[in-house]
């Protein structure tokens, strides 16, 4: 981690100047949302799909500022609009009250013009992964997918209704807080309920690991035919 934050601080230094900023949204019920936005590294000739990723642990502001240098803007290296909100209540954005606010955040950043209508991706780390997940169960037919790496599934809840739906699931083999352990459980759940996935465990990785570009990019390009 030490040999990490140098490199992220150079990171910040050239998102700022280029493609990287922090605004306050003001959503349907009145709240106003922080949210980091990394724009796409490329000048595209239309707007951008949008993705909402949202970091682990609490969600706070550190959380989510550095989750949108470091997987964000490899997101946007491919053309992706990238928002990465902040929990209002270091809760990530689990339960009903902050899934509405991510799909009322959807809602207002669709009224940029450079931001595609339509279908969003929902990508999330650890409680940013079931954050996603738990989104996408409210109504899945708003979302191309969700990107968890990693997240956790249990077939206590009733995942059908995201039968069909594609899920790109990963999980470090060297888990520090035992979710590889769990990685069997969680994709008999998924599995068992219909979902469209693409599962697997990564060895010798830890809970936050290094993205396999290859093999998202892969998922990726299906899910947008």
């Amino acid at each position: 981690m030490k040999k990490l934050k140098p490199c992220l601080a150079l990171m910040m230094v050239i998102f700022c100047s280029t493609n990287f900023a922090q605004e306050r949204i003001t959503l349907q019920d009145g709240s106003r949302l922080s949210v980091y936005i990394v724009k796409p590294a490329e000048t595209l000739s239309g707007p951008a799909p949008l993705v909402i990723l949202m970091g682990g642990g609490p969600g706070n502001a550190s959380i989510s500022r550095d989750t949108s240098i470091w997987l964000g803007g490899g997101f946007a290296e491919r053309g992706w609009m990238v928002a990465v909100p902040v929990s209002p209540n270091n809760r990530a954005f689990r339960g009903d009250e902050n899934n509405q606010k991510v799909e009322q955040l959807i809602v207002e950043l669709q009224k940029k013009e450079e931001i595609l209508d339509g279908k969003v991706l929902l990508a999330g780390i650890s409680n940013g992964g079931m954050s996603a997940l738990e989104i996408a169960r409210r109504n899945p037919d708003n979302y191309m997918g969700v990107a968890a790496v990693p997240a956790l599934a249990t077939s206590v809840v009733d995942n059908r209704v995201l039968a069909g739906f594609p899920v790109y699931l990963r999980i470090g083999g060297a888990d520090q807080l035992g979710w590889a352990d769990r990685f069997d459980e969680t994709a008999e759940a998924l599995t068992e309920a219909g979902v469209d996935l693409d599962a697997a465990i990564l060895d010798s990785a830890p809970h936050m690991f290094r993205m396999n570009w290859e093999s998202l990019d892969a998922w990726l390009d299906k899910i947008s035919e």
